[in-house]
């Protein structure tokens, strides 16, 4: 029997997860205290018409049950015909508060507003559950169409999926910088095609603009040289349970050069098996304003 435990931080995206596992043919239950899980696991088989595909969401909604969930997780992985999946949610803070106020929802935690404080309790809270995750995934930039993506490699892109995820952004300086960058590189040392006629309104994800880019040797020693930073980076990173990095590539407009060389980055970590998700914030700005 496949066995999902979905849990993380209020506000990650543990409901649209389920969600897609229902979608999936999983047959989910939603805040079942963990202590129950193993007699309706031993339910499940002796049924006829037994389950094959079981996902669980379990969070501190659930009070002092939620305490026994890490020996649930335990037994589970020494359970014989048991194939257990832990997936584990979060967002930045300033994501999960921005996401409660647009609903206008109380914090399940406290029963009142979503604050950063909050938030922060209840990561310290799972602590010892994140640590037992198989998949850690960080929803604040994800659009529903590209988690269930996300969610589909991992789940059933096989072996080869990668724990580690790479999010790259780009972005331009006049429009602020972005606060969910781990990384931050400004790349306006490149040359501008902004001021080449031919290229003005088109976006680094054009041909002739990433041609421009990458035509200066600099351009392609850098991708080199952040690529080979990262993967340094990378186990130390896993070593200290963070499995996912923000890199966030900066130009003028967020038009032209960061957007190459993100996409030029991104191409390098999927050549690498690595897990990658690429955003173009303002991209598109500039065409808006016209």
């Amino acid at each position: 029997m496949k066995v999902v435990i979905i849990t993380g931080l209020s506000g990650a995206g543990r409901s649209r997860t389920a969600d897609w596992f229902e979608d999936q043919g999983y047959y989910c239950v939603d805040n079942m205290p963990p202590a129950l899980i193993d007699a309706f696991l031993d339910m499940a088989a002796i049924e006829s018409g037994r389950l094959e595909h079981v996902a669980f969401v379990a969070d501190l909604r659930s009070g002092s049950f939620f305490d026994k969930l890490s020996r649930v997780i335990d037994d589970l992985r020494k359970r014989n015909g048991i194939e257990l999946t832990v997936l584990y949610l979060e967002a930045s803070s300033s994501e999960i508060v921005r996401r409660y106020n647009e609903v206008r929802r109380n914090h399940p935690l406290t029963g009142g507003e979503a604050s950063v404080d909050v938030i922060e309790s209840e990561a310290e809270q799972l602590k010892d559950i994140r640590k037992k995750a198989d998949f850690i995934v960080d929803t604040t930039n994800l659009k529903p169409a590209e988690m269930h993506l996300e969610l589909d490699k991992l789940i059933f892109g096989g072996s080869s999926s990668s724990s580690f995820a790479v999010n790259i952004s780009s972005f331009g300086f006049k429009y602020g910088i972005p606060s969910e960058a781990d990384v931050m590189f400004d790349v306006r040392f490149i040359p501008n095609p902004y001021y080449v006629s031919s290229l003005k309104n088109l976006t680094g994800n054009n041909k002739k603009v990433r041609d421009y880019v990458f035509r200066h040797e600099i351009a392609g020693q850098f991708v080199d040289s952040v690529h080979d930073l990262v993967i340094n980076m990378m186990k130390g990173f896993i070593n200290e349970g963070k499995y996912h990095l923000n890199i966030a590539f900066g130009c003028t407009g967020g038009h032209h050069r960061s957007v190459a060389v993100a996409n030029a980055v991104a191409e390098r970590f999927r050549k690498d098996g690595l897990r990658v998700r690429v955003n173009h914030r303002d991209m598109d700005l500039q065409a808006r304003r016209k």
